[in-house]
């Protein structure tokens, strides 16, 4: 090996070493390895502006911004007024609507807010009808992860891993293309949540449980005007993305809009970034360019053609299926789908086969973070409200884990042929 492989190896181990300990944020360990590549020389300033000026961060801030939007102009507040008014009158049969509300609105928008502001109304809900918030919050995140992962824009990983794909000069992914996958697994997923995992989901509440603030805390009132605009901008952006539009263009036109029509002030704007998310992604992409650069990637992916060719391409997109999510549970899944799509598309053209599968198994797996609290921000977030266990989320999230990736394995190649 010579110095640059050596140096980014270094590197790499040492991000991964910070992310899993978790001692370090991960914006902060992943523009370290940045600075540290580009100080030893592995990258150049064109590599890094090509990692932190990628489209899928423009897409990403962007539509940070337009949820931000419909957060302070009181769209989302609507939404989540309605379905807590619903909860009165329909009584228990009203949880597994606002469950699968919040999957279905995970598909387009942040699915952290939405669990942030429908929490407290299954949580509320859940105490008047006498029955226990335990056994729905967890459901209310693992069906806002499902959510996510039925739209190219329904989860930043999968605006990752696309953004990855192209920059191995694959066609890019349309909004709706991964939409079949999506909703099989979803499907499947919907029917463990309602059937099985009321079983092993704990019946009683917990001291450690957060109490959760009144919804008119957390959910502005409706500001009619600048609420239709938001609304408008953001039916645009979707309607031109499925049209065949650059996401990141249509995105950011849609944000700079919002900007122009003055629907929120820029303090409002910016504080719906996520500047954290999008610094480690950025970094992290740095990384990728240097493991492609000094032929790391390459060679990784050699030898995995060398394992897994006497297996056939089903069992190679399962072993790309099963790294990435194990990996996602214990670290960012961003991070995962930086380094796993490249060698994802590497085996696949190395077995001489469609990569396209392999990219599609990439970004639903890393989406498949059910078996720990700290694998998906919302997990956490219900994790705190609900006062669960380390191993609540073990004894449901694991089988789900099993169950959506034997779905997903089997259906990607039906649909995404090799």
């Amino acid at each position: 090996m010579n110095f640059e492989q050596l140096a980014t190896l270094a590197v790499l181990a040492a991000v991964v070493v910070a992310l899993l300990s978790d001692r370090i944020r991960a914006d902060v360990a992943a523009m370290a390895a940045a600075a540290t590549l580009l100080g030893l020389g592995v990258v150049s300033l064109e590599d890094l502006g090509r990692g932190l000026a990628s489209p899928a961060l423009v897409a990403l801030a962007s539509l940070f911004i337009i949820a931000r939007a419909l957060d302070v102009t009181g769209v989302m507040g609507v939404i989540i007024r309605s379905a807590a008014n619903m909860t009165d009158r329909m009584g228990a049969a009203s949880a597994p609507i606002i469950i699968t509300l919040c999957g279905t609105l995970s598909a387009f928008l942040n699915n952290t807010p939405l669990v942030i502001l429908g929490a407290p109304v299954i949580k509320d809900s859940a105490k008047r009808l006498g029955i226990s918030p335990k056994r729905l919050l967890i459901p209310l995140s693992y069906a806002s992860i499902m959510g996510g992962a039925c739209t190219l824009i329904g989860t930043s990983t999968n605006l990752l891993v696309d953004d990855m794909a192209r920059r191995q000069h694959l066609a890019p992914f349309t909004l709706f293309e991964i939409t079949g996958v999506g909703l099989c697994v979803a499907a499947v997923g919907a029917l463990y949540l309602a059937f099985v995992a009321p079983r092993l989901l704990p019946g009683n509440d917990s001291d450690g449980a957060e109490a959760t603030p009144a919804l008119e805390e957390i959910a502005p009132p409706l500001k009619l005007a600048p609420a239709l605009i938001s609304v408008t901008v953001f039916a645009f952006v979707l309607g031109a993305a499925a049209g065949g539009l650059s996401i990141a263009v249509v995105a950011f036109v849609g944000a700079m809009a919002l900007m122009a029509f003055q629907v929120m002030k820029p303090d409002e704007a910016y504080s719906g970034l996520r500047p954290q998310v999008l610094l480690m992604i950025g970094g992290m992409l740095v990384v990728g360019e240097a493991l492609g650069k000094t032929g790391l990637a390459f060679q990784a992916t050699n030898m995995m053609a060398l394992w897994t060719q006497p297996l056939g391409p089903i069992a190679a997109l399962a072993i790309i299926y099963i790294a990435t999510s194990v990996l996602t549970e214990i670290m960012s899944n961003a991070a995962v789908a930086v380094l796993i799509t490249p060698l994802a598309i590497g085996l696949a053209e190395n077995l001489g086969v469609a990569p396209r599968p392999f990219v599609v198994a990439v970004m639903m797996a890393a989406s498949s973070s059910f078996a720990t609290p700290v694998g998906y921000q919302t997990n956490a977030i219900v994790q705190q409200i609900g006062g669960y266990t380390y191993m609540d989320f073990v004894r449901v999230g694991l089988p789900l884990n099993v169950i959506t990736g034997i779905v997903a394995v089997w259906v990607i190649p039906k649909m995404f042929p090799f």
